[in-house]
């Protein structure tokens, strides 16, 4: 049987006693909340091939990711063949790297020579309104300016599936606002899970919402 288009996930950790389940539609933003140690970060790290699970199974548009029998054997995609970019709650730019470099970093990996993958970073600068920062060092940026590159960073390297955790927590009161317009815009049409404590948050970006208690899925 062919797998679902989008996310399909089961994972069993005992060690942090979660046992989940979801499903995520392709093309659509879906939430993720639940009280600190529900399992959020969790759940995200074994998307992401951070962390293996005990046993479960993950496709992605089609694409088997992992599927792990009871003893922990099977298959198992390493973090970068995955088609998945984490964005973690603190930008966590290269330093010694222009913004230009930062955001061209994953079209490198892909293969793309260094001037085509130029191209496409400042492209993705363009879309979230950072062009100007392009030959700046991250040292020089505002907290919002950085989360403007970091979304761009991600978004350049097409993934399939963008994880974003907590996108907004390092962000002063008079910058959400415009990234939550910026997420909004770039995130339609595109599979993603965002980790949020803040309903508000979860609306404005979610067209569907998850919530997870001590590790299960509680609702959605």
């Amino acid at each position: 049987m062919t797998a679902p288009e989008g996310l399909a996930v089961t994972a069993r950790l005992a060690a942090r006693d979660v046992d989940l389940s979801l499903t995520v539609p392709a093309g659509e933003t879906t939430a993720v909340t639940g009280h600190n140690g529900a399992g959020k970060s969790t759940l995200f790290a074994v998307l992401a091939g951070l962390l293996v699970p005990d046993s479960g199974r993950c496709t992605l548009d089609g694409s088997v990711l992992f599927d792990l029998d009871d003893t922990g054997r099977g298959r198992w995609l390493p973090p970068h063949e995955r088609g998945i970019a984490l964005m973690a709650q603190e930008p966590l730019l290269f330093p010694h790297l222009s913004v230009l470099e930062n955001v061209a970093f994953g079209p490198r990996s892909r293969g793309l020579g260094r001037g085509r993958a130029r191209t496409v970073a400042r492209q993705w600068l363009a879309e979230v309104g950072a062009e100007q920062f392009a030959e700046r060092r991250p040292g020089r940026l505002s907290g919002g300016q950085a989360q403007r590159v970091a979304i761009a960073r991600a978004l350049a390297a097409e993934p399939q599936l963008l994880l974003l955790d907590e996108p907004f927590s390092a962000l002063d009161a008079a910058t959400v606002p415009v990234v939550h317009e910026l997420l909004a815009r770039v995130l339609a049409g595109r599979t993603a899970l965002v980790i949020s404590h803040d309903p508000g948050d979860a609306a404005a970006l979610a067209g569907h919402v998850v919530v997870l208690e001590h590790g299960r899925v509680v609702a959605g």
